[in-house]
């Protein structure tokens, strides 16, 4: 005895629902945006504790990056949005930005993704640092700069165009990643699934739809940062 498994796909249901997507859409560029920002600010902030003279501020550096790259991101989600709530830290709402933007919810899962971030573009730039010649350093002391003044003037410009293609990248991981904020309600990309299979009884189409969104996003920034360091090495 054969049996047959027919698929019949239904796209049909899913058309009125392409306005949700889209505004999961650019929920999504916006989380991971601000996220790759903000990581960006708190990796270098990071990366200059770490180059500090001062043996404490390296040990909260190194502390920094070792827990939040050895623990997993939804741990640290649920930690930000559950667990330091009780201990009296919470993010409150901010109304002005939207019902979206606005939330508890987006806010906490931008400052717990951007910690994440920070910690692994902390990484991407000392190793930006490391790979600029220490002569450098040297002659920006010798023109009377002092470190600070050296580290921002000169050192810090040529390794963010060191790691530049290193930040695109987390970029486009961050897209991918940013998913994991609609298990605590988060209305992005991902989120949009629940609610058109609970509108529609749809269950392979709505992923399919999700599927293409995030082909397509990460595909584009490929192709952008791609182009980026085609004209990087063109000004070399």
């Amino acid at each position: 005895m054969e049996y047959t498994v027919g698929v019949a796909l239904d796209f049909s249901k899913i058309v009125k629902w392409l306005p949700t997507f889209w505004q999961g859409t650019l929920v999504t560029i916006a989380l991971a945006l601000m996220t790759v920002v903000l990581g960006s600010i708190i990796g270098l902030i990071a990366t200059l504790m770490k180059q500090s003279r001062f043996k404490i501020l390296r040990f909260i550096a190194k502390a920094y990056t070792q827990v939040v790259r050895g623990t997993p991101l939804l741990l640290q989600l649920f930690l930000w949005l559950y667990g330091f709530p009780i201990i009296g830290i919470s993010l409150p709402a901010l109304p002005f930005l939207g019902d979206i933007l606005g939330s508890r919810e987006f806010l906490t899962a931008v400052v717990a993704l951007s910690i994440n971030s920070g910690a692994y573009i902390c990484e991407l730039l000392r190793g930006g640092l490391q790979s600029i010649d220490k002569g450098q350093m040297e002659a920006g002391r010798s023109l009377g700069l002092s470190r600070a003044q050296t580290m921002r003037a000169i050192i810090i410009p040529q390794a963010v165009r060191v790691v530049l293609p290193g930040l695109g990248n987390e970029f486009i991981m961050m897209i991918k990643e940013s998913s994991i904020v609609s298990v605590v309600g988060v209305f992005d990309v991902m989120y949009t699934y629940n609610i058109v299979k609970a509108s529609t009884y749809s269950i392979f189409e709505p992923l399919i739809v999700v599927g293409i969104i995030y082909f397509l996003l990460t595909s584009a920034l490929t192709a952008l940062m791609n182009l980026l360091e085609k004209r990087m090495h063109v000004y070399d």
